[in-house]
């Protein structure tokens, strides 16, 4: 796929701050995310989310991020929050994925293993698109630890489109990008100060990385181990 003819969608996650939504929206973030895993150093409650989201720029997405939240949980933050899209990390099936009538993205742990593309579009058929990460059972991502993009082939047959995270940092998300042709890339730990505390220049130069990969039309080696 040509970069000059692909732009890589920004989601930056894990936000607890009103001012830190507004600086996101500002410097290019195609969408925001909200956390409500009950595990999460990030989690925010519906009403704290639904003040954040009043500072979103137009054209910004939210999106609202759960771990095996039950679903009277779920309906509370779509209700009170807006979501266009939900975000679900844990055990969830379809079914329960889709029955809040907001579209949805499904997190996959990288365990070790290869992509089995046909296996998560039968599994999840009413996902809007899958995203790959590096979380741990019982976390709902944010853990600042890269998987091997190797694992995700360049080929990847899935009818959707898919999003990287885990460990992505200014310094890495270009050769994430180069790497893995996402459709987009999530971040929350690798644009911060401290969890949910959002560091303005790293978000500044984790955008400007993702455009300078979107523009880059030389062929690099794949880096032989994601720093």
């Amino acid at each position: 796929m040509s970069r000059t003819l692909f732009r890589t969608r920004i989601k930056f996650c894990g936000f607890t701050r009103a001012g830190d939504v507004r600086l996101a929206s500002e410097l290019g973030a195609d969408a925001v995310g909200f956390v409500f895993s009950p595990n999460s150093p990030r989690r925010v409650h519906a009403t704290e989310a639904r003040a954040m989201r009043n500072a979103l720029a137009p054209l910004v997405d939210a999106v609202a991020l759960f771990m095996d939240n039950d679903a009277e949980e779920v309906r509370d933050v779509v209700k009170q929050v807006r979501p266009t899209l939900l975000q679900f990390h844990g055990n969830e099936d379809d079914a329960f994925c889709r029955s809040f009538g907001v579209p949805y993205m499904k997190a996959v742990p990288m365990r070790g293993e290869p992509i089995d593309a046909r296996a998560l579009q039968v599994r999840y058929p009413g996902a809007a698109g899958f995203l790959f990460d590096s979380h741990e059972p019982g976390t709902g991502g944010g853990t600042g630890r890269v998987f091997d993009w190797s694992l995700i082939p360049s080929t990847l047959n899935l009818n959707k489109p898919y999003v990287v995270a885990g460990g992505l940092h200014p310094d890495n998300v270009f050769d994430a990008i180069l790497a893995t042709l996402p459709w987009g890339v999530d971040v929350a730990s690798g644009i911060e100060s401290a969890p949910g505390i959002k560091d303005g220049d790293k978000m500044r130069r984790f955008v400007e990385e993702v455009r300078r990969a979107d523009c880059h039309t030389e062929p690099e080696p794949a880096p032989s181990q994601p720093a």
